[in-house]
């Protein structure tokens, strides 16, 4: 099964995002702020990571910039997700090292696409 690291505060998002991706049959762990996130990269090495951009203790952009920069988690794809999507925020994702970006509310069905396109890339065996 695919891990997936799911970075948000909300535990209405939470929720509804880890059910709907458990039924998809992916193990969903969650961190509840971006310092949070980091630690668990490291020790959880998801195969994936869904980054909410708007986090207490460290946002979204910076938990990202510090995974990109480990050695040991810059692999590990990042989807930015955020619900209040403004002009640049997807450049600005990128630039901060996500892989890919999208809005909330989630539909699924795209994340899901970006997930099984992610998953796998930049690994080393």
């Amino acid at each position: 099964m695919t891990k997936v690291l799911y970075v948000e505060d909300n535990e209405d998002n939470v929720y509804v995002l880890k059910s709907r991706l458990a039924r998809k049959g992916y193990t969903v762990l969650i961190a509840s702020d971006g310092a949070q996130g980091v630690s668990m990269a490291a020790t959880e090495q998801p195969e994936i990571i869904l980054m909410d951009l708007s986090l207490p203790v460290l946002d979204g952009w910076e938990a990202t910039r510090r995974i990109k920069a480990g050695e040991g988690t810059r692999h590990i794809p990042v989807i930015a997700l955020t619900a209040h999507a403004m002009t640049g925020d997807r450049e600005q994702a990128l630039a901060a090292g996500c892989d890919d970006f999208d809005t909330k509310p989630v539909e699924i069905a795209r994340l899901i696409d970006k997930i099984q396109s992610l998953v796998g890339k930049g690994r080393v065996s």
